[in-house]
Parts: structure tokens; C-alpha cells; sequence
């Protein structure tokens, strides 16, 4: 919170890169498709004023794209193709944007208290989040892509309340399997599909994080009192939860404070705690490959970025790949009063050997800081949405009464030609018979003498 981001190199230790503008809080920094660093701004803890969404991009780490947002967002969580970013809020409203127009999609209330922590499951059709009161509540994301209403609340899928404590991480695995930890000392596994509680881990002490390695199924816990938890993760196929004292842990000893955060490689594991200590440990024999001592500073995130997203994107750049995004929008569906909005950062898909090409063609973040639309500037939108509404229900009104119109005429000359035809027939059963009459009257004249 203090001193910024810095990057390490995993393998030598060297200082690559430091940000001193970053005052992220937990969960909220992330990598985009490992070429920009997302990062929500909170420069006082339970701040509830304008907050901001910072982006750097790597080859220019400091010149951020400026996010204004209307409140301070906190945790910050991304879809794995780059497409969408959701952030949450200290008032417990949820935000859901399209990174690659800028578009703010949906605004809800997601829970009561404060929002800490949110994942998406690993297809991304699901969106977990988590507030400080410990429910975790389960989003569908084709509900929250209905933009028909971009500020209604739409229902969760289900609502967890297992914790008796704030939420401190939340971990998905396929397979519809969820792992989320807890001030109150216990890890829980949710089936989030059916809402079911699978299993229960219960820990002396709190825990604090958690990080998953996904190949190994090893599941790390934090603690409080800067030890650190290694267990198999062993979900088994009961229907019922179970609950229990996890049976001789391996534990990693080494750091004084509280872990803060926790991540891993294919190879290593990585801790911060609270003693401001950064520990880089091989989970194959345990021991700790490199220490890294802050001077200062609680470190509230850990992100690992691929060695490749270090290379210059302008040595690679091509106009053929550019795909561009706006700055992300302050309120939802505003009416941009300018036109041409600037696009600031490119979102390729990735390939070996073609870095992603950034452009700063002309960022005026002074608009961008009006955004800042007053009430009367709300209403009138909605104003003009009703308008829009109203006229278009009128005209398909007038629509469907030309076609009633239509459809009773139609009616009527069916109904007059069904009542003519009994009459036609009549007449001519009526001059036929006379026609008969008239015969037997000859042939009578006739045969008499």
C-alpha cells in the first residue's frame, strides 16, 4: 500500500520494474492477458468517495490509463479472455464492464457489506463473490450480460453462508468446485452448480490466503501467525460434507507475520507476510530459493507474469493487430457528448512471438474526469428513454389496429358470402321445382282426350 509494485525476477532476484503510484488493496491487482497491470485505488482503508482503476500497460509502466470510477472499488477479478473486468465495491454494489469498448455493462447490489473478494469459475460462465459478513453468492453471467436493465439487481444462483467470518479467498477448480477460506479458521469446498456444501477443513489459527497449485492439486493456507499450510486437496465423491482436523499438515515455517498473500508457479510457491518479507519457495523439496526484505509496507497482492510480456511491444508492432479500447465509463450506458473517443490500449490475441502493440494516440483524461454527470443529467437520460419507449409502443399499436381492421373486413365478407350461399342455392331448388311443375301440367294437357 505504501511503496508501489515492484517486479522480481523468480530466478535471478532482480529488480525489474517498480511502480510507485499503486496503493491496491487485496484482490485488487491483477495481470490482464499478460500484458497490462489492472489495479483498483483505495489511498485510505474504508474510503467510500471517488475511487479509481489504474492500467499500465508494460512497455510504458508509467504512464497509466486513469479510471475514474463513482465509488471506491476494491477487489478486482477479469474473465480469462481479457474481455470483461468486475469490480467490488465497499458499499457491496458489484460493477461489470467490457474492457474492449470501455463500456460499464451492469451495476447491482451484490451483497449487504462489503464486497472483498470475486472470481470467475474457470469457463467463465460464472461469477463467485464474497463480502466481510462470510456469504459467498454465485452470479450467472447471462443474467448479468442482460443489459435491458443496467442497474436492476439480478438473482444470484445461490447464496452460500457457511463462514462465520470475512471471507479471504476464493479458488476455483473445474468441474463447478469452489474453495473459499476464512478469518474463522476453516477451508470450505462448494459444488457452487448445486450449492452444496462438499467439504469442510478446519485450522487452528485463521487463515489469512490461499492459492491453489492446479496440476498438483496442493492447496496452500496462510495463517495468521505467518505459517503456511500444505494440503493434498482430496475431494472424494460424498454426497454429505464432511468435517474434520486436517491430519499432519505439512507446514512452512520462516516468516513472522501474517501471510498477506499467496500465489504459485509450476515450481514454486510464493508468500508475503506481514513482516514485510517476500519468501519464493520450490514445492518440490521446501526449501525457500530467494528472500526478498521490504523496508516498508504490507504487501496486499501477488500477480505472476510470464517472461515474455517484458519485451518491448513496439518491436513487434503491427497495424494489423491493433485492437483498441476505450477508457472504462463512470456511469452506465452515459452519452458521450464527444465524439472520436480516444483508444488507448490494445487487445490482440495472444501468439508466440507477436507482443501485444499499445497506442497513446491522445488521452484526455481531463474529459474523462467530467464524467462526473450530475443528477439532472440521469434523469433526463431516463427521460429520453421513456420517450423512445413510449413511441415505439405507439407505433406498434397503430400496427396491430391496422391489422385488426384488416382482419374484421375480411371476417365480414366471409360471414355475408356463407349467408348468400343458402339463398342462391333456394332460388334455384325454387325455379327448379317450378320448372317440373310446369312440365307435368304440359304432359296432363296432353294425355287428355
Amino acid at each position: 500500500m505504501k511503496i508501489g509494485a515492484t517486479m522480481w525476477d523468480l530466478e535471478t532476484g532482480e529488480k525489474l520494474l517498480h511502480i510507485p503510484t499503486c496503493a491496491s488493496p487485496p484482490f485488487g491487482f491483477l495481470c490482464l492477458r499478460n500484458r497490462f497491470l489492472v489495479a483498483s485505488q483505495i489511498n485510505k482503508h474504508g474510503s467510500i468517495g471517488d475511487g479509481a482503476i489504474l492500467v499500465w500497460p508494460f512497455n510504458k509502466p508509467q504512464q497509466p490509463l486513469l479510471n475514474y470510477t463513482v465509488e471506491a472499488v476494491g477487489p478486482l477479478c477479469c474473465t480469462n479472455d481479457g474481455i470483461y473486468l468486475v469490480g467490488g465495491a465497499l458499499s457491496g454494489i458489484a460493477y461489470l464492464w467490457n474492457v474492449t469498448n470501455g463500456k460499464l455493462l451492469k451495476t447491482w447490489r451484490a451483497h449487504n457489506k462489503s464486497l472483498n473478494c470475486m472470481a470467475f469459475s474457470d469457463d467463465d460462465s460464472f461469477l463467485i463473490s464474497s463480502s466481510v459478513d462470510g456469504t459467498i453468492c454465485v452470479w450467472s453471467m447471462i443474467s448479468l450480460l442482460d443489459i435491458e436493465e443496467t442497474t436492476s439487481s439480478p438473482p444470484s444462483l445461490h447464496c452460500l453462508s457457511g463462514h462465520t467470518s470475512s471471507i479471504t479467498g476464493l479458488l476455483t477448480i473445474p468441474n463447478s468446485i469452489l474453495v473459499s477460506s476464512s478469518l474463522d479458521g476453516t477451508c470450505k469446498v462448494w459444488d457452487f452448480i448445486y450449492g452444496r456444501l462438499v467439504q469442510t477443513q478446519v485450522y487452528l489459527f485463521a487463515i489469512t490466503s490461499i492459492t491453489l497449485h492446479q496440476r498438483e492439486r496442493l492447496l496452500f493456507c496462510g495463517m495468521e501467525n505467518g505459517t503456511i499450510i500444505v494440503n493434498k486437496l482430496d475431494i472424494g465423491l460424498k454426497e454429505g460434507p464432511s468435517m474434520g482436523t486436517v491430519a499432519q499438515p505439512l507446514e512452512l515455517k520462516g516468516q513472522n507475520g501474517a501471510i498477506s498473500a499467496l500465489t504459485c508457479s509450476r515450481a514454486c510457491l510464493i508468500s508475503a507476510s506481514e513482516d514485510c518479507t517476500i519468501y519464493i519457495w520450490d514445492i518440490f523439496n521446501w526449501e525457500v530459493i530467494h528472500r526478498f526484505n521490504l523496508q516498508k509496507g504490507k504487501v496486499t497482492n501477488l500477480v505472476i507474469v510470464s517472461r515474455s510480456a517484458l519485451v518491448s511491444a513496439s518491436k513487434y508492432e503491427t497495424v494489423s493487430n491493433k485492437y483498441y479500447v476505450s477508457p472504462l465509463d463512470k456511469y452506465p450506458q452515459l452519452i458521450n457528448s464527444f465524439k472520436g473517443t480516444t483508444t488507448l490500449l490494445s487487445l490482440c490475441p495472444l501468439h508466440k512471438g507477436n507482443q501485444t502493440c499499445i497506442d497513446l494516440r491522445s488521452s484526455d483524461l481531463s474529459r474523462q474526469k467530467i464524467s462526473n454527470v450530475p443528477m439532472s443529467m440521469t434523469i433526463q437520460m431516463k427521460v429520453e428513454t421513456s420517450i423512445k419507449n413510449h413511441v415505439l409502443a405507439t407505433n406498434m399499436a397503430e400496427h396491430v389496429t391496422v391489422i385488426n381492421k384488416q382482419l374484421q373486413s375480411q371476417l365480414l365478407n366471409f360471414i355475408q358470402h356463407r349467408l348468400l350461399c343458402p339463398n342462391i342455392i333456394n332460388t334455384h331448388k325454387t325455379r327448379r321445382k317450378k320448372l317440373k311443375i310446369q312440365s307435368l301440367v304440359r304432359e296432363e294437357k296432353n294425355l287428355k282426350p
